[in-house]
């Protein structure tokens, strides 16, 4: 009895420490509606320096003011990745009532912290292209999406949700009240908060007001450390006291409290990492019962399959292998790495089942436009297309970035290759599969682990040595820009037995002078001077990513600030002609309604699964006896 009154100590004098620094930020995290919310939004109960978003809340519902002073929209859920789902009472009263008849009064008000869409409402009728939402229609409301180059004087903006400039069909679409708007928070802001101040944007420069300065720092560290022997002062002097009759019984009690916590923790995990939980029946149900219709992918440590949640989200739902040992590290560890990020090329995590629920099961944005491998070189209609050269630069610098903000957030991905990127709407770049990643703290050269990845994308020098370092995600970046270059897959076993692996194939090439064997004549290489200049940039920076020493390889930084070069040359160069580069269209699975999805749509393979087998273009993790 006496030794657990020891433990309600240390437990209490803890809750003092943390109690201490939660009263010099005066922000916490709050529960509004049902919700858990933390920064960048604040309630009405807190100060404003708490967050950038005010939030309203009740018992069973919640509001929201995306600018100060501004009208009220109500929430109807939020994502750790930054995405607010909400929805404005007062369009979907206009709706009900029908006398929706101008979208203007409607306009989503400009934030520096959201990313909006822009639409031009335009006297003129003129114009081409234009179109109007066959449910909020008006005489002259007819209106065009925000292009480059187009005459727009006389026309009024209206921002918007991106969702509203999707067009169905050629002139008309639909308007809806509920929908989702991506939060744009830098990272310095949220070390701004964390640090007491408040984050500002002046001319297009972030500002954070009012933080605690180095000198606070060490009065915070000076009253945890007069706690902290404080503390342990009495706590020696309580033990030494029963050392002696409780010794046996300490023993076990330590021994049994032990084995409780390491429970406790996976447990409740959700608790800690704070991000929505679905029941296992909503999410059956989105996935029609995990038909083999709704099937995106099929890979090392699950299954993926899409669905639509009961609040109209599409999302991709993976499903762990129930008898593979390591499915609920690999839960956890994707679960800990997303929560951490906020960047707008990484997938988003939208939640997960609870340990205790019939499987384990991660639940992600549906991102429509299958992977960078299914247009090189895959063989799925819907998505196999040409991918021209500037987009194929705009794919390399966009996951360049994405790693780059990883290894400045210590994280290493680990299994980098292009089926693991995904390609929005707008071929925009979506990083997914962090079921192997490690965090890798910045005060270490390396973490020594097993080799683990997928054969073809692996560091040698991982291998070789079991060092794991940003430089290995480099190495397999590498590989993924000769794919892009080459448009050949990192693994071919009907090449010669030298040059199986793309990245061998790479380097003979390129040190024996033969950089124009290696690159697709379909980029235009041998009729254009500005291809033929980019592309080869391009293979001699893959060249150095591929280097046996990861010490001779460049940093994800300096990969991105060669790429930004290399594509300003691109802008500059006077004989590439963009008028030749055509994107093929593809059917976009938002468009396909639930008839289609039973009709056996074939839907492309999934990068959230971490690989595919072996055997098939896009290989399996290279694994290992050893345990780490």
């Amino acid at each position: 009895m006496k030794t657990v009154s020891v433990l309600v100590f240390l437990f209490l004098l803890l809750l003092l420490v943390a109690e201490a620094r939660r009263n010099q930020t005066g922000c916490d995290q709050f529960t509004c509606g049902g919700l858990d919310f933390k920064f960048p939004f604040f309630s009405t109960t807190m100060l404003p320096r708490c967050g950038l978003f005010k939030m309203k809340c009740s018992e069973n519902s919640s509001e929201i003011q995306l600018v100060e002073n501004g009208e009220w929209y109500n929430v109807k859920s939020v994502s750790q990745a930054n995405t607010i789902t909400i929805t404005d009472p007062r369009l979907s009263q206009s709706l009900e009532t029908r006398t929706c008849s101008d979208l203007s009064s409607f306009s989503i008000p400009e934030s520096p912290w959201l990313k909006l869409a822009t639409l031009y409402k335009c006297n003129n009728s003129s114009r081409k292209d234009g179109f109007y939402y066959a449910n909020c229609r008006g005489g002259s409301s007819l209106y065009y999406k925000s292009e480059d180059g187009h005459d727009v004087s006389g026309c009024s903006v209206i921002k918007t949700p991106e969702s509203w400039v999707v067009r169905k069909n050629t002139n008309q679409s639909d308007v809806n009240a509920t929908f989702s708007l991506y939060i744009d928070v830098p990272g310095r802001c949220f070390s701004c908060h964390r640090r007491g101040g408040e984050c500002n944007k002046i001319r297009n420069k972030y500002r954070c007001v009012g933080a605690t300065t180095e000198r606070n720092n060490k009065q915070e560290r000076m009253i945890k450390l007069v706690l902290g022997i404080g503390g342990s002062i009495i706590l020696i002097i309580l033990v030494a006291l029963f050392i002696t009759i409780h010794k046996i019984c300490k023993r076990k009690d330590g021994s049994e409290l032990s084995r409780d916590n390491s429970k406790s923790d996976v447990e409740f995990s959700h608790v800690f990492f704070k991000i929505p939980i679905f029941s296992y029946k909503e999410l059956q149900e989105a996935t029609n019962n995990f038909s083999k219709d709704r099937l995106l992918g099929d890979g090392g440590f699950g299954t993926v399959y899409y669905g639509k949640v009961c609040d109209g989200r599409e999302v991709a739902v993976k499903r762990l292998y129930e008898h593979n040992y390591r499915r609920l590290e690999q839960f956890m560890n994707e679960i800990e790495i997303l929560t951490r990020l906020h960047h707008k090329n990484l997938v988003s995590l939208y939640g997960c089942t609870s340990r205790r629920s019939q499987e384990l099961l991660l639940v992600y944005e549906f991102v429509p436009n299958g992977t960078v491998a299914d247009h090189l070189h895959g063989d799925n209609p819907p998505h196999q297309g040409y991918l021209t050269w500037s987009m194929r630069m705009s794919i390399a610098i966009e996951t360049a970035n994405a790693l780059a903000y990883l290894h400045a957030s210590n994280i290493i991905h680990r299994d980098v290759k292009t089926t693991n990127i995904l390609l929005d709407g707008n071929f925009g770049v979506k990083v997914a599969d962090f079921g192997l990643s490690r965090l890798h703290p910045s005060d270490i050269t390396h973490v020594s682990t097993a080799p683990q990845g997928t054969p073809g994308y692996v560091d040698p020098d991982y291998h070789r040595c079991y060092h794991l370092t940003d430089k290995s995600d480099v190495y397999s970046f590498g590989v993924v820009l000769i794919e892009l270059i080459s448009s050949k897959p990192a693994v071919d076993i009907t090449r010669s037995k030298s040059e199986i692996n793309l990245s061998s194939l790479a380097i003979n090439k390129i040190q024996n002078h033969a950089t124009h064997e290696l690159i697709d004549p379909n980029l235009g290489y041998k009729t254009s001077e500005g291809v033929r200049k980019m592309t080869t940039m391009v293979a001699e920076l893959a060249f150095q990513c591929l280097q046996q020493d990861n010490a001779m390889r460049p940093t994800m930084e300096q990969v991105v600030e060669e790429l930004k070069g290399i594509q300003n040359e691109e802008l500059k160069s006077q004989n590439y002609d963009y008028r030749e580069e055509t994107v093929t269209p593809h059917p976009s699975p938002p468009d396909w309604g639930e008839a289609s999805l039973i009709k056996n749509v074939k839907f492309p393979r999934s990068p959230i699964s971490v690989t595919d087998q072996w055997t098939s273009k896009s290989t399996t993790p290279n694994t290992s006896a050893y345990e780490f």
